[in-house]
């Protein structure tokens, strides 16, 4: 499952011919409103588990801020586990520098 969200935040928008709203939009672009851009960032990560991970539903992401390094973005995901008795599961992201979503299971 780790893999497949991976997958699936690490696809910009557009670049799957099949769907074209698979994925989560381009970081970079946020980037440049961040702080403000958080709550839109939120949205897009919950957005696209909610709709490409059928085995996780009622998806929160929170914004974790570092105030060690205020440059790194990391989000918390929490989520139920489908199929699973409801088990809630968490996850810890990581935004690079390129945009690319690292999940720290």
């Amino acid at each position: 499952m780790v893999s497949h969200l991976q997958r699936i935040l690490n696809t910009r928008q557009g670049n799957v011919p099949i769907a074209g709203d698979y994925g989560v939009p381009d970081f970079i672009d946020f980037l440049q409103t961040f702080p403000e851009s958080v709550v839109a960032i939120e949205s897009s990560i919950r957005t696209a588990i909610e709709k490409y991970e059928p085995r996780l539903s009622n998806v929160n992401v929170a914004f974790l801020p570092d105030q060690d390094d205020v440059l790194t973005l990391r989000f918390q995901i929490n989520a139920n586990l489908t199929g699973e008795g409801g088990r809630r599961v968490c996850f810890e992201t990581v935004v690079d520098a390129d945009g690319k979503l690292l999940i720290l299971a």
